[in-house]
């Protein structure tokens, strides 16, 4: 009886522990919803980009993407963004779709430009650069290799002995 008591206190510790970690993980964590203003930009390529995923000025999160959807007059993915109220973006600001790394997961880069006036809530973000494709890069990078050695074999041109170029009589001299 005495060890049912001591396992049943125990347990009930390890379960308050692991709430007070689980709260202090996520009042500490940057995962929480941004307060700020609305902007779109249009890509052609978004790759794995998604709903939840970073906005990033330098590598520091600024925001949220908020919304993907598919524009049906331009067939483009059109992505609304949350940026914080206290990050103003310059009107020739750039955005484009970086990879966290070679693992996956993805997010919303944004290079500011010098411009002096500001995009406003619901503006829009007009230079966009698409999500590369590791898989299509590796791809064109593997054939141009193996385009280099067929293209090493047509090089050498074979001239039969016979010929008057292999006897030296059209060479030039040196």
């Amino acid at each position: 009886m005495k060890r049912n008591i001591i396992e049943t206190v125990l347990g009930a510790v390890v379960l308050v522990v692991a709430a007070g970690f689980l709260i202090y993980s996520t009042s500490s964590s940057n995962t929480g919803a941004i307060a700020g203003y609305d902007v779109n930009v249009a890509f052609n390529e978004i790759g794995g980009l998604k709903t939840g995923d970073d906005v990033r000025v330098g590598g520091v999160k600024v925001g949220t993407v908020r919304d993907i959807n598919l524009d049906p007059a331009t067939y483009r993915a059109k992505v609304v963004m949350t940026i914080d109220n206290k990050i103003k973006l310059p009107m020739d600001t750039a955005a484009r779709v970086s990879s966290e790394s070679l693992m996956g997961g993805n997010y919303l880069a944004l290079d500011p430009g010098g411009d002096e006036e500001n995009i406003r809530a619901g503006g829009t973000v007009q230079y966009s650069q698409d999500a590369q494709n590791l898989e299509s890069l590796l791809g064109k990078f593997i054939f141009s290799m193996n385009g280099d050695k067929k293209d090493e074999g047509k090089a050498a041109v074979s001239v039969p002995a016979s010929s008057p170029d292999a006897q030296g009589g059209n060479l030039p001299k040196m």
